[in-house]
């Protein structure tokens, strides 16, 4: 279920010429990474293949049920509501929707700031430098794990970040593994650690992280305490 999405993403198109499933675009605030805490429109593209234990926006998985079908234009149309030049492309997962990586140049080329939160099972080859990836590895207890694609880790940048979604120690020890093996903290710009929201306690995360001396960031959703933590929109 690893994809490699074709060199024919690369192929200019207007954004009129491009089209979305998308579950939901709003203006919130930034709950995780580097950028915790900005002001962050949001673009969730719906549909992903992976089927995560935990996964926290199940209403975004179905390809076949999108809340709305989007040009180009009109993602854009619908960002340009906002005085915000910062946007993070999520989902769902992003990347299953080819004509992003076309649109994510669009907004770069545009003076946004782009992030793209994406799962790891796809190839982040064509995605233009300028965007900021935020690699959710999926940890064993995802029952994804060996769906990751281990070559994204080669292709970060140092403005790029990796996350890390734990539920046990079991999690937490794969990830210690996968940063030493892979030398994370010498690739991108941060490391994150963070507790599925309810099943493992936060203290319980910061503990192993100061008894181990680990150079990475934990993380707290903060959105999940500003609102309801299934509260969509935010």
């Amino acid at each position: 279920m690893i994809i490699q999405p074709s060199t024919e993403v690369l192929k200019y198109r207007t954004p009129s010429e491009l089209q979305f499933s998308v579950s939901e675009i709003f203006y919130s605030i930034q709950g995780e990474g580097l950028r915790a805490g900005l002001r962050c429109i949001f673009i969730r593209l719906q549909g992903c293949k992976l089927r995560c234990s935990w996964c926290d926006t199940p209403y975004a998985l179905d390809h076949r049920k999108p809340d709305f079908t989007m040009s180009g234009e009109d993602v854009i149309r619908e960002v340009k509501k906002y005085n915000c030049n910062f946007i993070e492309f999520t989902g769902g997962e992003p990347l299953e929707q080819h004509d992003v990586f076309p649109l994510m140049q669009w907004f770069c080329d545009n003076g946004f700031t782009v992030a793209v939160e994406t799962g790891g099972h796809i190839s982040t080859e064509f995605v233009d430098n300028r965007v900021i990836k935020i690699i959710d590895m999926k940890a064993p207890d995802s029952k994804m794990v060996t769906l990751n694609n281990y070559y994204n880790l080669e292709l970060l940048q140092p403005h790029d970040e990796v996350k890390f979604v734990l539920s046990s120690r079991k999690d937490y020890d794969w990830a210690v593994e996968l940063c030493s093996k892979y030398k994370l903290t010498e690739r991108c710009s941060a490391v994150l650690f963070s507790c599925v929201f309810g099943m493992l306690e936060f203290r319980t995360l910061a503990q192993w992280i100061l008894t181990d001396g680990l150079d990475v960031r934990m993380q707290l959703q903060i959105h999940k305490f500003i609102w309801e933590p299934n509260q969509r929109g935010v």
